[in-house]
Order: C-alpha cells, then structure tokens, then sequence
C-alpha cells in the first residue's frame, strides 16, 4: 500500500481526525504532508473542508500545524468539483445551506468561488492548495477547468497564477486539445504582463515566477503548437518576458524534447 491509501484506511477508523491531522501536518517544516492531505480530500466531507477554510492566515499563520488543516479545506473543494461534476462559475451550493451556523457567509460560497478567493492567499501553501484542488477538478472535468481557467486568465495576477499552476500539470495535458487550450491560455497571461504597471507587487512576481516553470509543461506536451508560440514571445524586448522565456528553455523537459531548438533559442535571449 501507498503511503496515501495507509493514511484513507487510518482516517476511516478515526472519530476526531484534526488531531491527528496537527500531530502528522509535518508543520512546522519545509514541507507538508502531502500524502495526508490528499488522503483528507480523499475521505473527507463537506462539512469538514468547510469548517477548516475558517482557519484563516490570523488562526492559522504559515509554516504551523493549523495551517494545514486551511490546506485541506481548500484542497477538499476540488473532490466537492469532481463530484459534483460542477460545469459553470457559479456551481452547486450542496449542503450549504445547513452550514449556516457552522461557518461564516463568506465560506458558504460555492467552491469554485471559494478557489477563486483563495487564490490570493497570503500563504504559499495555501495557494499550492488552489492549484492541486483544480486539478483534482481537472482530472474528471478537464474541459470544465478549461473554461474556467479561460476566465481567470483575465482576472488578477493572483488568479493568473492559479489558472497556469492548475493546467500545467503533466497529467492533465495528455489530450492534445487540452494541451492546445492551455497554450493559448498561457498566451494570453503572457501578452497581460504588457499591461501590469505593478511589477514589484507580490502578486506580479508569484506570476512571472510560476510562468517561468508552466510554459516548458504545456510546450512538451504539444511541441508544435507550444514551440511557434514560444519562439514569437522569445522575440519580445520585455525584460520579465524575456526572463520566463528564458528559465523554460533551460527546463530539462525542453532540453530533452528538442537540444537543438532550445539551444537556438536560448542564443537568441543572451
């Protein structure tokens, strides 16, 4: 057995699971326990994912055992999506309106808005969240995460950030279609960054970070399409473009697709 499925048989013989979830969160530490959370949004319920998104960045700051159980909750509402087969913004309330006196309004929202908001968290583990809940989503709804994702990419940086994160997942682009749209969509992120004004905000350097790994994922997965695109931004005297550009093309999935074409490139941006 998986660590993962040793963790989905513990939880199922488990009355209370947050102490257990504090005593094996890995926090505080560099990483978290991922295999646990997955188990969590595995087994767990509604109920439970939403009780645990009031644990905000004050009850629960970076980097402490509470933070994870925020972690869960936010990673719980890609099962809620993949369950619900949810298709639009807006999607199923489910069981909210019993949760009234559970958890604040503001958590009662739907989870694809409730993805959406978290996507500016404060935390980094938190956002990491967002990104691995979609692509829970993603896994049985992919054309439904793209369009969603279709519309982040319009939205904040933050959200920019989320809807590059989510898509550019290996798994999730082995459909060329799919590996298409999300070319296109980090296109379009891209082309934004002529716009941003607020380039030493936060927000700006999370996004040029993330656009700095995701291009090389989509690329590899429908090099036809991913190395036109790529070669058109390489061209471009912005220095944040020509940066991510440049950190893709030393990815080792680039590399080892085509040495030659990505040596080229890299030529062309020193």
């Amino acid at each position: 057995m998986t660590r993962r499925a040793d963790y989905r048989a513990a939880l199922r013989d488990l009355v209370e699971w947050e102490p257990f979830l504090l005593a094996n969160s890995g926090l505080p530490g560099p990483r978290g326990n991922l295999e646990l959370a997955q188990a969590v949004a595995d087994e767990g319920c509604e109920e439970q994912f939403r009780r645990w998104l009031a644990f905000g960045p004050d009850q629960a700051p970076v980097n402490s055992p509470e933070e994870f159980l925020a972690f869960c909750g936010i990673l719980g509402m890609g099962t809620l999506l993949a369950s619900a087969g949810e298709t639009s913004v807006g999607g199923p309330q489910s069981i909210v309106a019993g949760l009234s006196s559970v958890v604040e309004p503001r958590l009662a929202d739907s989870p694809l808005q409730i993805l959406r908001r978290s996507a500016a968290d404060p935390r980094w583990r938190s956002r990491e969240a967002v990104a691995m809940a979609l692509q829970r989503w993603g896994d049985v709804e992919m054309e439904a995460l793209l369009r969603a994702m279709d519309e982040w990419s319009h939205g904040s940086p933050w959200e920019q950030r989320a809807a590059a994160a989510a898509l550019c997942e290996p798994r999730l682009l082995v459909n060329p279609a799919h590996a298409a749209a999300t070319l296109h969509i980090l296109d379009a992120i891209t082309a934004s960054l002529h716009q941003n004004q607020a380039r030493k905000s936060e927000a700006f350097k999370v996004l040029r970070q993330g656009l700095g790994y995701c291009w090389s994922v989509a690329v590899a997965a429908h090099p036809e399409l991913g190395k036109a695109l790529m070669e058109r931004w390489i061209g471009d005297p912005d220095p944040d473009i020509r940066w991510i550009m440049r950190e893709n093309l030393r990815k080792n999935r680039l590399v080892r697709m085509d040495l030659s074409w990505s040596a080229q490139c890299l030529a062309r941006l020193t």
